[in-house]
């Protein structure tokens, strides 16, 4: 049997990349899965399954929502559905499907979508799904998870074979810098710690990972020490990490390629409110609806670039709203 090879670390590479090869690696290690596909392999990364086993994928064409509901059927045989398409279908056309046919019974299904975010790039606003986190994590029971980079994306995937449960994870679409090493273990749940630093926190998630690196180097010449915290779990929440964060640093961003509106920065205020209060900035797309463009200038546009980021930073470090003996609550 084969060895999953990963990446190498730098290379520009986007998440599908990834799910077409550890999909291959995993239909090598085990029979318990199969992917159902809505008629875009090509679009999602998993056409090298296709052709390498395509015993293992059921087409379901354009009918995301026949799609959802018949992996509910299928995952009481034992059978572990990987559903896969474009996330404004599952997570939007097949919602209702997927939270009672399958999150309400539990049942142990994977929905792994692509086109995600600004990330999309030239596909626009009606593709560039800037919802998914708000939709998904307020089902119950169900596991979100948005891995940084085709690397850890990997990693990810066969952690969410052995999870019971429903998850939905995303598929970044775009190329973007491989940034997680072969040798880091993937545990849902737990947050991963990338740099430290003392001034503040940049819990980031996805593709905003890589470019919250790039802003805690621009804040270090500039004589701000910035964590960077990789949440790639966005529910549930690695509370522990949350908190060294909030009382270590004093003031946290977030950063995600999602609306400001029940993402992540949502999920982590909303737990920090209630366990240790500190200032915030949430780093997103402001309300409003992605446009055709490149992957790489629409941050820009959008203020989720690194340079955003930096600035956010900066912004609570020189005006902080309290201070770092902020009273503990929890």
């Amino acid at each position: 049997m084969s060895e999953l090879e990963y990446f190498e670390l730098g290379s520009e590479v986007s998440l599908r990349d990834g799910f077409g090869r550890v999909l291959c690696y995993e239909a090598e290690r085990r029979d318990d899965w199969l992917l159902l596909d809505a008629d875009v392999a090509g679009g999602t990364g998993a056409k090298p399954l296709v052709q390498q086993y395509p015993d293992r994928v059921k087409q379901f064409g354009i009918a995301e929502q026949n799609m959802m509901a018949a992996a509910g059927g299928m995952a009481d045989t034992g059978i572990i559905p990987v559903v896969s398409t474009f996330a404004a279908f599952g997570c939007m056309r097949a919602h209702e499907q997927f939270r009672t046919a399958i999150a309400y019974p539990g049942r142990n299904v994977k929905l792994c979508c692509s086109h995600v975010g600004l990330d999309v790039g030239p596909d626009g606003a009606t593709a560039q799904m800037l919802e998914d986190f708000a939709t998904m994590r307020a089902i119950p029971g169900v596991v979100v998870i948005s891995p940084s980079c085709a690397n850890e994306f990997m990693q990810a995937f066969s952690a969410i074979l052995v999870h019971q449960g429903p998850v939905y994870m995303r598929i970044g679409r775009s190329p973007g810098p491989v940034i997680t090493p072969a040798e880091q273990p993937f545990k849902i749940g737990k947050a991963t710690r990338l740099k430290e630093g003392s001034d503040v926190t940049i819990i980031a998630t996805g593709v905003m990972v890589a470019r919250a690196l790039e802003a805690a180097a621009d804040l270090s010449q500039q004589g701000i020490e910035a964590r960077v915290v990789n949440l790639s779990t966005i529910k549930p929440l690695d509370g522990e990490e949350l908190l060294a964060a909030a009382r270590e640093t004093g003031c946290i961003v977030t950063a995600e390629d999602h609306n400001v509106h029940g993402g992540m920065g949502s999920a982590v205020a909303e737990y920090l409110v209630q366990h240790y209060p500190v200032p915030m900035r949430i780093v997103g797309v402001q309300d409003s609806f992605g446009k055709s463009g490149e992957h790489d200038e629409l941050p820009a546009m959008y203020g989720i670039d690194a340079a955003s980021v930096a600035r956010a930073a900066k912004l609570l470090v020189n005006k902080p709203l309290l201070n770092k003996e902020v009273a503990d609550v929890s």
